[in-house]
């Protein structure tokens, strides 16, 4: 163990297959976080959210970083980002558990690091949340000012947007979302921005939330269809898109589904892959999250280039998660094979050549940072 600062505590853990995982304790604030970077063959940085949850133990905890950090390997892989996949979480209640001093104690965290890990927003851990941790560590991004991106979410829909089309297109042969429903599974700051672009363009919506208020205040502003968290995977539609928890689809919702597709916001949707090649089994078509949410960090790695950040061209960027998919749908469907498996042979076939490696500098514009 490492004592930094008098009180925070720094814990290596020693996790196969990851590059580094510590855990952040400080006991004047309250914090308890792990930091995990999974894959450095691409960037010898990783990038990721901070999620703040108030997990039921440690094990859990280390459990979720573990797969989100993998999750983020993929992510920045498949959408071209050169980053190692990495991931935080601290346990807190985001609602009564956040206080600046907890937010400042994580900084030093990252600190340690030395820029080996980049911050960002994430479930329960607001832009202005970062902005916090950013006055006291230059490693972060997504911030509310004019050096950075703000929040990620609206990108991440427009990706999630981006990717229903190129499903669509699948099943239908064309892209258009009119006339079809989408059963919508979280509407939060992701969820509720798809429920919006989904209406306008001409989309039929099923809705729910763990906020059954929310819920029924987007169902009326969109004329959706409002149902209760538990009766969300048993809706006749064209595409169930998940926006909320992982591990949604498992052996016990599978056999409840009445959709033709999945594509949704949330992170490790699939509590096993032996679920992907169920819903295969059953002609299910999935759009692996991984890869239709990377909207989000695609946009925050826009912020890090020597130009500086720049909207349209992280828009830009975002809309080819379109032909990313079109082109893991044509390889699975030339393969036989499931869509999670079609992208993770281009997934290792890319780390395996080094294929994205990053070859610029990083700059953190809104510290003044090179690296």
């Amino acid at each position: 163990m490492t004592v930094l600062e008098k009180q925070l505590v720094l814990e290596k853990i020693s996790v196969p297959g990851y590059h580094k995982v510590i855990r952040a304790r400080d006991p004047g604030s309250g914090l308890d976080a792990i930091i995990a970077i999974h894959d450095v063959r691409l960037s010898s940085v990783g990038l990721g959210g901070t999620r703040i949850h108030p997990y039921a133990s440690f094990d859990e905890a280390l459990r979720d970083v573990l797969r989100l950090s993998r999750g983020m390997t993929y992510k920045a892989v498949a959408s071209q980002s050169p980053w190692a996949g990495a991931k935080s979480v601290i346990i807190a209640d985001p609602k009564k558990g956040k206080t600046e001093a907890l937010l400042y104690a994580f900084a030093e965290a990252v600190n340690s690091l030395k820029g080996e890990y980049i911050c960002a927003e994430d479930s329960g851990c607001t832009p202005q949340d970062i902005a916090t941790v950013a006055e006291k560590t230059p490693y972060a991004v997504g911030l509310p000012n004019e050096k950075s991106s703000g929040n990620p979410s609206p990108f991440t829909a427009w990706g999630v947007f981006r990717g229903i089309q190129a499903v669509m297109f699948q099943l239908f042969g064309n892209d258009s979302v009119e006339g079809r429903t989408i059963a919508l599974q979280g509407l939060g700051s992701v969820g509720a921005r798809l429920a919006e672009m989904l209406f306008w363009h001409g989309a039929n919506l099923i809705v729910t939330d763990a906020h059954m208020d929310k819920a029924e205040g987007i169902a009326k502003q969109f004329n959706a269809k409002l149902v209760t968290p538990d009766a969300i995977y048993e809706q006749p539609c064209d595409v169930f898109s998940p926006c909320a928890l992982g591990a949604i689809i498992n052996p016990q919702t599978i056999e409840r589904l009445r959709c033709r597709a999945i594509a949704g916001a949330a992170n490790n949707q699939l509590l096993t892959d032996s679920d992907g090649e169920e819903l295969r089994r059953l002609g299910i078509l999935y759009a692996p999250d991984f890869v239709i949410n990377s909207g989000g960090l695609i946009n925050v790695t826009e912020e890090t280039v020597e130009g500086g950040y720049n909207p349209q061209a992280a828009r830009n960027k975002i809309d080819k998660i379109y032909d990313q998919l079109r082109l893991i749908f044509e390889i699975a469907q030339k393969n036989e094979s499931s869509t999670l498996k079609a992208v993770m042979q281009l997934i290792d076939y890319r780390l395996q050549h080094g294929i994205g490696k990053r070859q610029e500098p990083i700059y953190m514009h809104h510290a003044g940072i090179k690296y």
